[in-house]
């Protein structure tokens, strides 16, 4: 079988809309029988990829389940949050500095990757203030499990976190210490 949707796996990972069954309310295995049952809830996330609207992403879904309801199924779409899309910007100085403080703490040049979705409040952020620069990061080592109830980090990850936090924050602190021209006081 072959994956659904467009595109290479990353782009789907990194870019791409998804849709993800978060959750299911139904029989369990234990429990189940050849009975049809009155009701089943589904919990949907769909991620919103940059250069989509969210109310138009959340209709082209919603249009979708209503023509493929099987024969004699209603569907009740409620209990719905949007939030638009956001790619981050990784061209500029902040970016650059937080790079820094990442090889100086982990010893070697960081990659940038994209996964997951969108944080809806960074796009609203970015409309509130728009000259700010948005850095959007997250530490994780391969069997962090991330968003899952057993989520972890290492606690070697973590101190090299912290490291690259604490570098950050001196590199940021000395740009506001920089001579602006003024008397410096």
């Amino acid at each position: 079988m072959s994956p659904i949707g467009r595109g290479s796996i990353l782009s789907r990972i990194w870019a791409q809309p998804s849709i993800t069954v978060t959750g299911i309310d139904a029989p369990s295995v234990a429990n189940a029988s050849n009975t049809l049952i009155p009701r089943v809830s589904v919990r949907v996330s769909a991620r919103v990829a940059p250069g989509q609207d969210a109310a138009a992403a959340l209709q082209a879904l919603r249009a979708h389940l209503l023509a493929h309801a099987p024969f004699g199924a209603r569907i009740e779409l409620d209990d719905i949050d949007t939030g638009q899309p956001f790619l981050v910007d990784t061209s500029g100085w902040a970016v650059a500095d937080a790079k820094r403080a990442m090889a100086d703490a982990w010893g070697s040049e960081p990659v940038d990757i994209g996964v997951g979705g969108s944080i809806p409040f960074i796009a609203e952020l970015v409309e509130e203030f728009p000259s700010a620069q948005i850095l959007v990061t997250g530490v994780e080592d391969p069997d962090s499990r991330a968003h899952s109830p057993n989520e972890s980090l290492h606690l070697g990850v973590f101190r090299r976190a912290i490291l690259a936090e604490a570098a950050l924050l001196a590199r940021l602190q000395a740009r506001t210490r920089a001579p602006q021209g003024g008397s410096g006081a």
